[in-house]
Protein backbone atom coordinates (compact mmCIF):
# COMPACT_ATOMS: atom_id res chain seq x y z
CA UNK A 1 0.00 0.00 0.00
CA UNK A 2 1.10 3.68 -0.07
CA UNK A 3 2.90 5.62 2.73
CA UNK A 4 -0.18 5.98 4.86
CA UNK A 5 0.47 2.89 7.09
CA UNK A 6 -0.43 3.73 10.74
CA UNK A 7 2.49 3.76 13.19
CA UNK A 8 0.79 1.48 15.70
CA UNK A 9 0.50 -1.26 13.05
CA UNK A 10 4.20 -0.93 12.26
CA UNK A 11 5.13 -1.02 15.96
CA UNK A 12 2.84 -4.02 16.52
CA UNK A 13 4.47 -5.85 13.63
CA UNK A 14 7.94 -5.03 15.07
CA UNK A 15 6.90 -6.34 18.51
CA UNK A 16 5.64 -9.53 16.83
CA UNK A 17 8.96 -10.00 15.03
CA UNK A 18 10.89 -9.35 18.26
CA UNK A 19 8.63 -11.78 20.16
CA UNK A 20 9.63 -14.53 17.69
CA UNK A 21 13.27 -13.90 18.65
CA UNK A 22 14.10 -12.19 15.36
CA UNK A 23 15.57 -8.78 14.76
CA UNK A 24 12.94 -6.36 13.48
CA UNK A 25 14.03 -5.16 10.03
CA UNK A 26 12.24 -3.21 7.37
CA UNK A 27 11.68 -6.26 5.18
CA UNK A 28 10.52 -8.46 8.06
CA UNK A 29 8.13 -5.82 9.35
CA UNK A 30 6.77 -5.31 5.81
CA UNK A 31 6.35 -9.07 5.46
CA UNK A 32 4.58 -9.13 8.84
CA UNK A 33 2.29 -6.29 7.75
CA UNK A 34 1.86 -7.48 4.17
CA UNK A 35 2.01 -3.87 2.97
CA UNK A 36 3.79 -0.55 3.39
CA UNK A 37 6.59 1.27 1.59
CA UNK A 38 10.23 0.77 2.71
CA UNK A 39 10.67 4.47 3.50
CA UNK A 40 7.55 4.67 5.69
CA UNK A 41 8.27 1.40 7.49
CA UNK A 42 11.97 2.38 8.07
CA UNK A 43 10.97 5.78 9.54
CA UNK A 44 8.43 4.22 11.90
CA UNK A 45 10.84 1.44 12.79
CA UNK A 46 13.37 4.05 14.03
CA UNK A 47 10.63 5.50 16.23
CA UNK A 48 9.92 1.96 17.48
CA UNK A 49 13.58 1.54 18.56
CA UNK A 50 13.40 4.83 20.45
CA UNK A 51 10.20 3.75 22.12
CA UNK A 52 11.78 0.41 22.93
CA UNK A 53 14.60 2.21 24.81
CA UNK A 54 12.06 4.26 26.74
CA UNK A 55 10.14 1.14 27.62
CA UNK A 56 13.31 -0.56 28.81
CA UNK A 57 14.13 2.45 31.05
CA UNK A 58 10.69 2.14 32.52
CA UNK A 59 11.44 -1.42 33.51
CA UNK A 60 14.69 -0.24 35.18
CA UNK A 61 12.70 2.07 37.48
CA UNK A 62 10.89 -0.86 39.04
CA UNK A 63 10.94 -1.23 42.88
CA UNK A 64 14.10 -2.61 44.44
CA UNK A 65 14.57 -6.26 43.70
CA UNK A 66 16.71 -8.90 45.35
CA UNK A 67 20.39 -8.65 44.47
CA UNK A 68 20.63 -11.63 42.22
CA UNK A 69 17.42 -10.73 40.38
CA UNK A 70 18.52 -7.12 40.03
CA UNK A 71 21.92 -8.22 38.77
CA UNK A 72 20.36 -10.66 36.30
CA UNK A 73 17.91 -8.02 35.17
CA UNK A 74 20.74 -5.48 34.76
CA UNK A 75 22.79 -8.00 32.80
CA UNK A 76 19.74 -8.72 30.62
CA UNK A 77 19.20 -5.03 30.20
CA UNK A 78 22.82 -4.52 29.17
CA UNK A 79 22.65 -7.34 26.70
CA UNK A 80 19.36 -5.97 25.37
CA UNK A 81 20.87 -2.51 24.98
CA UNK A 82 23.95 -3.97 23.30
CA UNK A 83 21.78 -6.09 21.06
CA UNK A 84 19.50 -3.16 20.41
CA UNK A 85 22.47 -0.99 19.49
CA UNK A 86 23.84 -3.60 17.16
CA UNK A 87 20.40 -4.14 15.72
CA UNK A 88 19.89 -0.41 15.40
CA UNK A 89 23.22 0.01 13.61
CA UNK A 90 22.39 -2.90 11.33
CA UNK A 91 18.89 -1.50 10.74
CA UNK A 92 20.39 1.93 10.12
CA UNK A 93 22.88 0.44 7.66
CA UNK A 94 20.08 -1.50 6.00
CA UNK A 95 17.93 1.57 5.99
CA UNK A 96 20.78 3.57 4.49
CA UNK A 97 21.23 0.91 1.87
CA UNK A 98 17.50 0.96 1.26
CA UNK A 99 17.52 4.74 1.03
CA UNK A 100 20.51 4.62 -1.33
CA UNK A 101 18.76 2.02 -3.52
CA UNK A 102 15.61 4.09 -3.40
CA UNK A 103 17.60 7.23 -4.23
CA UNK A 104 19.32 5.43 -7.09
CA UNK A 105 15.97 4.17 -8.26
CA UNK A 106 14.50 7.66 -7.94
CA UNK A 107 17.44 9.09 -9.87
CA UNK A 108 16.93 6.57 -12.63
CA UNK A 109 13.24 7.23 -12.56
CA UNK A 110 13.93 10.98 -12.64
CA UNK A 111 16.14 10.53 -15.69
CA UNK A 112 13.49 8.38 -17.28
CA UNK A 113 10.87 10.98 -16.39
CA UNK A 114 13.09 13.75 -17.80
CA UNK A 115 13.50 11.77 -21.02
CA UNK A 116 9.77 11.06 -21.06
CA UNK A 117 9.08 14.73 -20.28
CA UNK A 118 11.31 15.84 -23.14
CA UNK A 119 9.62 13.36 -25.44
CA UNK A 120 6.27 14.50 -24.11
CA UNK A 121 7.22 18.15 -24.66
CA UNK A 122 8.27 17.28 -28.20
CA UNK A 123 5.02 15.41 -28.70
CA UNK A 124 3.15 18.34 -27.17
CA UNK A 125 4.86 20.73 -29.58
CA UNK A 126 4.07 18.42 -32.45
CA UNK A 127 0.56 18.06 -31.06
CA UNK A 128 0.20 21.84 -30.87
CA UNK A 129 1.36 22.13 -34.47
CA UNK A 130 -0.94 19.35 -35.50
CA UNK A 131 -3.71 20.95 -33.46
CA UNK A 132 -3.20 24.24 -35.28
CA UNK A 133 -3.29 22.41 -38.60
CA UNK A 134 -6.32 20.46 -37.42
CA UNK A 135 -8.03 23.70 -36.34
CA UNK A 136 -7.25 25.20 -39.76
CA UNK A 137 -8.58 22.08 -41.46
CA UNK A 138 -11.54 22.14 -39.09
CA UNK A 139 -12.27 25.75 -40.07
CA UNK A 140 -12.05 24.76 -43.74
CA UNK A 141 -14.22 21.73 -43.10
CA UNK A 142 -16.64 23.92 -41.17
CA UNK A 143 -16.84 26.26 -44.14
CA UNK A 144 -17.45 23.31 -46.43
CA UNK A 145 -19.97 21.97 -43.95
CA UNK A 146 -21.80 25.31 -43.88
CA UNK A 147 -21.76 25.38 -47.67
CA UNK A 148 -23.03 21.80 -47.79
CA UNK A 149 -25.71 22.70 -45.23
CA UNK A 150 -26.82 25.60 -47.44
CA UNK A 151 -26.82 23.30 -50.47
CA UNK A 152 -28.75 20.68 -48.51
CA UNK A 153 -31.30 23.33 -47.48
CA UNK A 154 -31.58 24.41 -51.12
CA UNK A 155 -31.92 20.80 -52.26
CA UNK A 156 -34.57 20.18 -49.60
CA UNK A 157 -36.46 23.27 -50.76
CA UNK A 158 -36.24 22.06 -54.34
CA UNK A 159 -37.31 18.60 -53.19
CA UNK A 160 -40.34 20.07 -51.39
CA UNK A 161 -41.19 22.11 -54.49
CA UNK A 162 -40.79 19.08 -56.73
CA UNK A 163 -42.80 17.00 -54.27
CA UNK A 164 -45.62 19.55 -54.47
CA UNK A 165 -45.44 19.51 -58.25
CA UNK A 166 -45.37 15.72 -58.21
CA UNK A 167 -48.45 15.62 -55.98
CA UNK A 168 -50.24 18.04 -58.30
CA UNK A 169 -49.16 16.02 -61.33
CA UNK A 170 -50.30 12.87 -59.55
CA UNK A 171 -53.70 14.44 -58.87
CA UNK A 172 -53.92 15.54 -62.51
CA UNK A 173 -52.85 12.05 -63.58
CA UNK A 174 -55.52 10.52 -61.37
CA UNK A 175 -58.07 12.88 -62.93
CA UNK A 176 -56.83 11.99 -66.40
CA UNK A 177 -56.99 8.32 -65.54
CA UNK A 178 -60.56 8.76 -64.33
CA UNK A 179 -61.40 10.71 -67.50
CA UNK A 180 -59.63 8.07 -69.57
CA UNK A 181 -61.60 5.34 -67.83
CA UNK A 182 -64.84 7.25 -68.46
CA UNK A 183 -63.77 7.87 -72.07
CA UNK A 184 -62.95 4.19 -72.52
CA UNK A 185 -66.34 3.26 -71.09
CA UNK A 186 -67.99 5.77 -73.46
CA UNK A 187 -65.88 4.47 -76.35
CA UNK A 188 -66.87 0.91 -75.50
CA UNK A 189 -70.52 2.00 -75.40
CA UNK A 190 -70.13 3.84 -78.72
CA UNK A 191 -68.27 0.86 -80.20
CA UNK A 192 -71.01 -1.50 -79.04
CA UNK A 193 -73.63 0.85 -80.46
CA UNK A 194 -71.59 1.19 -83.67
CA UNK A 195 -71.26 -2.59 -83.92
CA UNK A 196 -75.00 -2.86 -83.48
CA UNK A 197 -75.53 -0.16 -86.10
CA UNK A 198 -73.04 -1.86 -88.42
CA UNK A 199 -74.82 -5.17 -87.96
CA UNK A 200 -78.14 -3.43 -88.58
CA UNK A 201 -76.66 -1.64 -91.61
CA UNK A 202 -75.33 -4.95 -92.88
CA UNK A 203 -78.74 -6.50 -92.50
CA UNK A 204 -80.30 -3.47 -94.21
CA UNK A 205 -77.66 -3.64 -96.97
CA UNK A 206 -78.39 -7.30 -97.35
CA UNK A 207 -82.13 -6.54 -97.54
CA UNK A 208 -81.45 -3.68 -99.97
CA UNK A 209 -79.25 -6.00 -102.01
CA UNK A 210 -82.06 -8.49 -102.14
CA UNK A 211 -84.52 -5.70 -103.06
CA UNK A 212 -82.08 -4.43 -105.67
CA UNK A 213 -81.74 -7.91 -107.06
CA UNK A 214 -85.50 -8.27 -107.20
CA UNK A 215 -85.82 -4.79 -108.76
CA UNK A 216 -83.11 -5.66 -111.26
CA UNK A 217 -84.87 -8.83 -112.16
CA UNK A 218 -88.20 -7.02 -112.46
CA UNK A 219 -86.55 -4.26 -114.51
CA UNK A 220 -84.96 -6.85 -116.76
CA UNK A 221 -88.34 -8.53 -117.05
CA UNK A 222 -89.99 -5.18 -117.85
CA UNK A 223 -87.27 -4.41 -120.35
CA UNK A 224 -87.86 -7.77 -121.96
CA UNK A 225 -91.61 -7.17 -121.98
CA UNK A 226 -91.11 -3.62 -123.30
CA UNK A 227 -88.87 -4.98 -126.02
CA UNK A 228 -91.51 -7.52 -126.95
CA UNK A 229 -94.21 -4.87 -126.89
CA UNK A 230 -92.03 -2.50 -128.88
CA UNK A 231 -91.41 -5.18 -131.49
CA UNK A 232 -95.15 -5.90 -131.60
CA UNK A 233 -95.91 -2.19 -131.86
CA UNK A 234 -93.31 -1.78 -134.57
CA UNK A 235 -94.90 -4.67 -136.46
CA UNK A 236 -98.37 -3.20 -135.88
CA UNK A 237 -97.08 0.20 -136.94
CA UNK A 238 -95.60 -1.23 -140.08
CA UNK A 239 -98.88 -3.01 -140.81
CA UNK A 240 -100.83 0.17 -140.05
CA UNK A 241 -98.53 2.20 -142.26
CA UNK A 242 -99.02 -0.31 -145.05
CA UNK A 243 -102.75 -0.20 -144.46
CA UNK A 244 -102.70 3.58 -144.37
CA UNK A 245 -100.80 3.69 -147.66
CA UNK A 246 -103.31 1.31 -149.12
CA UNK A 247 -106.16 3.42 -147.73
CA UNK A 248 -104.53 6.55 -149.04
CA UNK A 249 -104.53 5.01 -152.50
CA UNK A 250 -108.11 4.12 -152.11
CA UNK A 251 -108.95 7.61 -150.90
CA UNK A 252 -107.15 9.09 -153.86
CA UNK A 253 -109.13 6.85 -156.15
CA UNK A 254 -112.35 7.73 -154.36
CA UNK A 255 -111.61 11.41 -154.59
CA UNK A 256 -111.01 11.03 -158.29
CA UNK A 257 -114.28 9.16 -158.63
CA UNK A 258 -116.12 11.86 -156.68
CA UNK A 259 -114.55 14.47 -158.84
CA UNK A 260 -115.86 12.73 -161.91
CA UNK A 261 -119.25 12.00 -160.27
CA UNK A 262 -121.51 14.34 -162.36
CA UNK A 263 -120.16 13.05 -165.66
CA UNK A 264 -120.85 9.38 -164.89
CA UNK A 265 -123.97 7.61 -166.26
CA UNK A 266 -126.63 6.53 -163.76
CA UNK A 267 -125.49 2.97 -163.54
CA UNK A 268 -121.92 4.02 -163.00
CA UNK A 269 -123.06 6.63 -160.55
CA UNK A 270 -124.91 4.07 -158.59
CA UNK A 271 -121.88 1.77 -158.48
CA UNK A 272 -119.69 4.67 -157.56
CA UNK A 273 -122.02 5.70 -154.79
CA UNK A 274 -122.13 2.17 -153.46
CA UNK A 275 -118.39 1.89 -153.61
CA UNK A 276 -118.07 5.14 -151.79
CA UNK A 277 -120.48 3.96 -149.14
CA UNK A 278 -118.56 0.70 -148.71
CA UNK A 279 -115.24 2.51 -148.49
CA UNK A 280 -116.69 4.91 -145.92
CA UNK A 281 -117.95 2.05 -143.85
CA UNK A 282 -114.60 0.29 -144.15
CA UNK A 283 -112.77 3.46 -143.14
CA UNK A 284 -115.06 3.94 -140.19
CA UNK A 285 -114.62 0.37 -138.95
CA UNK A 286 -110.77 0.39 -139.24
CA UNK A 287 -109.20 -0.05 -135.78
CA UNK A 288 -107.43 2.95 -134.18
CA UNK A 289 -103.67 3.08 -134.16
CA UNK A 290 -102.37 1.87 -130.77
CA UNK A 291 -100.54 4.50 -128.60
CA UNK A 292 -96.86 3.81 -128.23
CA UNK A 293 -95.65 3.23 -124.69
CA UNK A 294 -92.82 5.34 -123.46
Amino acid sequence: MASGVPEHEVWGAADAVLARGERPTVERVRMELGRGSPARVGQLLEQWWEQLAQRMKGHALLPELPGEVAQAFAEAWRLALSHAGTTAEAALAEQQNTFFAAQTELTQERKLWEIALAAAQTEVAEGVSKLAQAELQLAERQGLLDQLAAEVADVRQQRDHLTGQLERRQAELDGLRADHAATQAHVRTVEDRAHQQVDQARQEMKALGQQHERARREHAKQIAESKTQREALQAALQTAEQAAAHRAGQVSALEATIANWPHLPPAASTRARRKTTIQGATKTSRPARPRRKT
